[in-house]
């Protein structure tokens, strides 16, 4: 489970100040590598997307790294949201652990 208050790097900042910026990639040219829409890439930079396994898959073969990176980071980052949203909190809370049958 998460333990830090301090809201983890979503996808997007990720994406635009660790691999566009440096690279110099316009969503345009990623767009092109990706084999998708621009609107795609838009999305995904803006946080409005959330990868899936195939989008994790294309990042990483555009990327060189594992599609477990981009996977991770959207975890984290849905993991925090739900922590730290008061009405997930509640839905959590009203759970209740099942007991074992043996």
């Amino acid at each position: 489970m998460l333990t830090t208050q301090r809201k983890p790097a979503t996808v997007g900042e990720i994406l635009v100040e660790e691999f566009m910026q440096p690279m110099g990639l316009t969503q345009a040219a990623l767009a092109e590598a990706m084999g998708v829409q621009r609107k795609h890439v838009n999305e995904l930079c803006n946080n409005r997307r959330t990868v899936t396994a195939a989008t994790a898959l294309i990042l990483a073969r555009v990327f060189g790294n594992s599609p477990d990176f981009w996977l991770n980071v959207q975890r984290r980052s849905d993991l925090w949201e739900a922590m730290n949203n008061p009405r997930e909190r509640e839905r959590i809370a009203r759970a209740t652990p099942i007991r074992s049958a043996a």
